[in-house]
C-alpha cells in the first residue's frame, strides 16, 4: 500500500481522514494541555490527562516519522519549517519524561507547538500565507516605517515630557514604551503626558498610530480577496 498520498494529500478519502485525525488529536492535546493547568486536579483526572499526552505524542512521532519516510528529501522535511514543528511538538515530551527539574519543565511550554500544526492541515490559514507572500515587500516597508516611527515618537516624548516628567519619561528607551501604547492607539493611560507640547505631539501620533492599523489591514484584506480569485480561477481550470 502506497501511504504517501495519505501522508502528504488530502484531495483523497484517505488523506482527509487522516488529515481529520491529526487535526482531532491536536485539538485534544491542547484541551489536555489547559486542563492540566486547573488546581485541585484528582489523581484520577491527572491518569487520565497523562494516558492521553502518551497517546497524542506516540502518534504524533508516528506521523513525524512517516513524513520523514515518505519525503522525497528527507533533509530539507527535517529542517522545513513544517518538519521542525513537527519535531518541537513532540520533543518536550521525551525530555522532561521522569525528570522532576523545574528548569525542564519550562520545555514543556513548546507544547503550545502543536498549534502550528494546524496551519498544515487548513486551507484557510494557507490562504493567509499565500497573501502575505504577495505583500510581503510592503510589509517589511511596513515594518521599517513603524520601528522609524516609534523611535521618532520616543525621542520627541521625551524632549517635551522630560522636565516635568522625569521619573516617567526619563530617556529615550523609557518613552518607547508610551510610543507603543501610543502608536497602537491602546493608551492605557499608565503613562500620559502632562504639558500642552507633549499633549499636542501625542494628538499628531495618535493620528498616526490609526493610520498604522489601517494600513496592513487594508494590505492583507486585499491580497486575502486575491489570493481566494486565484483560487477559485485553479480550481475552475481543468485538468
Amino acid at each position: 500500500m502506497n501511504i504517501k498520498p495519505i501522508i502528504e494529500r488530502n484531495d483523497t478519502t484517505e488523506g482527509r481522514a487522516f488529515d481529520l485525525i491529526i487535526q482531532a488529536l491536536i485539538v485534544l492535546s491542547l484541551i489536555s494541555f489547559s486542563v492540566e493547568t486547573l488546581p485541585n486536579l484528582g489523581q484520577q483526572v491527572r491518569s487520565w490527562l497523562s494516558i492521553v499526552e502518551i497517546v497524542t505524542v506516540v502518534i504524533f512521532t508516528v506521523e513525524y516519522l512517516l513524513r520523514i519516510f515518505v519525503a522525497d528529501r528527507k533533509f530539507e522535511f527535517i529542517f522545513s519549517f513544517y518538519g521542525i514543528v513537527d519535531l518541537i511538538a513532540i520533543l518536550p515530551f521525551y525530555i522532561s519524561t521522569g525528570v522532576d527539574l523545574r528548569s525542564v519543565r519550562v520545555v514543556r511550554l513548546l507544547r503550545l507547538f502543536r498549534a502550528f500544526k494546524l496551519i498544515r492541515y487548513t486551507k484557510a490559514i494557507q490562504r493567509f500565507g499565500v497573501a502575505f507572500r504577495m505583500i510581503k515587500e510592503e510589509l517589511y516597508v511596513f515594518v521599517i516605517a513603524t520601528l522609524f516611527l516609534l523611535f521618532i515618537s520616543s525621542v520627541g516624548i521625551y524632549y517635551f515630557e522630560n522636565a516635568a516628567q522625569p521619573d516617567k519619561f526619563a530617556s529615550v528607551f523609557h518613552c518607547m514604551w508610551w510610543s507603543i501604547e501610543t502608536l497602537t492607539t491602546v493608551g492605557y493611560g499608565d503613562i500620559h503626558p502632562i504639558t500642552t507640547g507633549g499633549k499636542v505631539f501625542t494628538f499628531f501620533i495618535l493620528m498616526i498610530g490609526l493610520g498604522i492599523i489601517a494600513v496592513p489591514t487594508a494590505l492583507i484584506a486585499s491580497a486575502l480577496t486575491t489570493s481566494i480569485a486565484l483560487e477559485k480561477d485553479n480550481s475552475e481550470t481543468p485538468d
